[in-house]
């Protein structure tokens, strides 16, 4: 089993109202990719973070092996949520892979 781990930072330019919406639709695009991708067990976006944080979301999902979570990457319905719905909107992203 491989966990892949995301953190985002929204960009600064972004009202509150925009990072909410950005938000809230990087968790509708990514969750609803559960029963999409083979090999994709569970995969969750958090949204509403401390106020210690110092990211904006995080993803955690979980792959039945390292080759699905590569498989993921290029999936389409995978690209699609990245490509318009996270990438345009964060400045930075941290990644964890691991094996559990």
């Amino acid at each position: 089993m491989v966990k892949h781990i995301i953190l985002w930072q929204l960009k600064d330019e972004l009202t509150k109202e925009e990072k909410d919406s950005v938000k809230a639709g990087i968790k509708k695009g990514l969750e609803s990719l559960q029963g999409k991708i083979d090999g994709l067990l569970e995969i969750k976006v958090q949204t509403e973070g401390l106020p210690s944080s110092n990211a904006d979301l995080m993803l955690y999902s979980v792959f039945d092996s390292a080759e699905a979570l590569k498989g993921y990457a290029v999936h389409p319905a995978h690209v699609e949520v990245a490509d318009t719905k996270v990438r345009p909107f964060t400045k930075t992203r941290l990644c964890l892979d691991f094996e559990a």
